[in-house]
């Protein structure tokens, strides 16, 4: 019933925080970046719509009149391409939101396909850079979503390569890569998952760290969760932030199969700040109580409570 980022993404046609950002995490020059808000992304939103027979964006002035009425003041959107960025521009400024982060597919497996997508994901930086945003997000596309088939080794060397040219390339626009997983990376001892990052240079590679998935993809294990948190907790600047009850997400965020406050816990032990982004979506069996205006405001009402220290 409802789409994957990567479907939701894919259809796009028109258009598709928070912590401290320290000069180290983002690889900006100058003092350390403002606090920022709770931020949320535009798949959240897109499983809400999809269940009201609506489309986020199709109207953006009503889209994003329902972001605002919820408190969110921070937004990341998900872009294919640089004149979306240009069209969604006009959009931010008239509803007052930041953009500190966004978020964008992209292929790296393949040698004739690698450059086309960095040089995409480039133009889309170059265009977004002006609007102040700091973090681009990318999860390099699975060879085939909801199968069981894996990348090579040649794969993973490959896309490990162009993931790493790709984190460089940002780092002199003084924006940083986050490098983001779903499932399938964390299948087969998460090959997939530790070679992208111990293949890359930190510096040109970070971790958006998303914990359901990370949860999900390891057979619902807080403790694969939090043995990411321990591996590479330096690496990680922005989280997405969902929750399960009994494995299946709810509307809105609270006490469930993720202990975040412990979450919250291992970051600041660790003295990182990651920007917070909710993505708390709807899945078949997701309870059915409430609007996304509704959900959000919950969200972040709990979110303010359990990330005490982060924000």
């Amino acid at each position: 019933m409802y789409l994957n980022r990567r479907h939701f993404l894919a259809s796009l046609t028109a258009f598709g925080g928070a912590s401290i950002l320290t000069t180290e995490q983002t690889g900006a020059a100058g003092p350390a970046a403002k606090p920022l808000p709770v931020s949320c992304n535009a798949y959240t939103w897109s499983t809400f719509y999809d269940r009201e027979k609506k489309q986020w964006m199709a109207d953006p002035d009503a889209s994003l009149t329902d972001y605002v009425k919820s408190g969110l003041t921070s937004y990341e959107p998900s872009f294919n391409k640089a004149d979306e960025v240009m069209k969604l521009a006009p959009f931010l400024a008239k509803y007052q939101l930041s953009m500190p982060s966004l978020y964008v597919n992209s292929t790296l497996h393949r040698i004739n396909d690698a450059q086309k997508s960095i040089d995409s994901v480039l133009a889309i930086a170059d265009a977004a850079k002006p609007l102040g945003t700091r973090i681009i997000v990318t999860n390099p596309d699975p060879i085939r979503w909801g199968s069981d088939e894996d990348k090579t080794d040649a794969d993973l060397a490959e896309q490990a390569r162009n993931l790493d040219r790709l984190g460089a390339e940002l780092r002199k626009r003084n924006i940083t890569l986050a490098y983001h997983t779903h499932a399938p990376e964390h299948r087969q001892a998460a090959r997939e998952f530790h070679h992208m990052l111990l293949a890359s240079d930190p510096k040109n590679v970070s971790l958006c760290l998303d914990a359901h998935w990370v949860y999900r993809g390891s057979g619902n294990s807080q403790l694969a969760l939090f043995d990411v948190v321990r591996l590479y907790g330096k690496r990680i600047v922005e989280v997405h932030i969902r929750q399960s009850k009994d494995g299946i997400w709810q509307e809105s965020f609270s006490e469930g199969d993720i202990d975040y406050k412990r979450l919250t816990g291992a970051l600041i032990n660790q003295n990182v700040r990651p920007l917070l982004v909710l993505e708390q979506c709807l899945e078949k069996g997701s309870p059915n109580t409430m609007g996304p205006v509704e959900a959000q405001k919950q969200n972040i009402k709990y979110a303010e409570k359990v990330f005490t220290g982060l924000i």
